[in-house]
């Protein structure tokens, strides 16, 4: 799940402002329904029809009263040849559980299909679908039609340039990050995921136009194994890629305290034009692939 935010009033990042006050951000919900139609399998631990659930909650809350609800388009093949190779998109857009057996020997080693990335029917429409609403809300930043851009279905972080991982086909944020780049400078990307942003981080690993941080558990075992304090970038990238490893258990408070005291000077110091933040769910307690303890409230926090 990603949000996106930029002040088109001051051309200056957008910080979180306090409930009750007179200012209120321009939002924008990006959101195709078909999305929520998908299925990895009965026992796979990811579900789209979440998404459903979730929207439907934003209803029930009345939150579509003050935001501009889009219906998004499929991100078409060019946009995603933006950052995944041909013959990755090229296998994508061909396979299915029907023609599996069609497909050339090695194949689904090559594009590491497996048990966490399934082939499933439509795989290839949903990928599109969730790319097409984060590139929706980068569109609609660039634009100045919002302020907060957000898409729930999005933030699959993990997908790599020529192959799936993690439950993760196709990588919106970094497709979302590419097209930012084209008018901003400077974009900072926050990943709360409790997985590593592995996928995120390799893309810009070489630039310092794009810095990523990510907060995660982090053993050396658990997936995607990766995430350590060392890795700080590369080349131009070098310092621009922040890590922050933790164990299981961390708390409401010890979160908190964390987060505010690394992200508040590294705002100041970097000054993004603009914000991308993975807000993964599974960092609350008690998620099915969790083993953090935090809260709701500490995650809106």
């Amino acid at each position: 799940m990603s949000t996106f935010s930029y002040d088109v009033k001051t051309k200056e990042t957008y910080l979180p402002y306090e409930f009750g006050s007179t200012y209120s951000p321009h939002v924008s919900y990006h959101f195709n329904s078909d999305v929520s139609q998908y299925h990895y399998g009965v026992r796979h631990p990811m579900k789209p029809f979440r998404l459903m659930l979730t929207d439907h909650l934003v209803s029930s809350y009345g939150l579509h009263k003050i935001m501009d609800l889009y219906e998004t388009r499929e991100a078409t093949r060019d946009e995603l040849l933006e950052f995944h190779s041909a013959d990755y998109i090229e296998f994508l857009s061909k396979v299915s559980p029907d023609t599996l057996s069609k497909m050339p020997r090695g194949s689904l080693e090559k594009f590491n299909i497996g048990d966490d990335c399934p082939i499933f029917q439509g795989i290839f429409e949903y990928s599109s679908l969730y790319a097409g609403a984060s590139l929706d809300a980068s569109r609609k930043l660039i634009a100045g039609q919002s302020e907060i851009a957000i898409n729930w279905s999005g933030g699959l972080h993990h997908a790599k340039k020529a192959k799936p991982s993690g439950f993760c086909y196709v990588n919106d944020i970094v497709l979302a990050i590419l097209n930012l780049l084209r008018f901003h400078p400077r974009v900072l990307y926050v990943d709360i995921d409790l997985h590593h942003g592995d996928g995120v981080q390799e893309a810009f690993y070489t630039t310092d136009r794009v810095f990523t941080v990510s907060f995660h558990k982090y053993n050396g075992e658990f997936f995607p194994g990766t995430g350590d304090f060392d890795e700080i970038g590369c080349s131009r990238g070098k310092h621009f890629a922040l890590n922050v490893p933790l164990d299981d258990g961390i708390d409401d408070d010890s979160y908190i305290n964390l987060f505010k005291s690394i992200m508040d000077p590294l705002i100041t110091s970097y000054k993004p034009t603009v914000i991308i933040q993975q807000c993964g769910a599974d960092s609350l307690g008690h998620d099915r692939l969790g083993c953090f303890n935090l809260n709701i409230r500490a995650h809106g926090e």
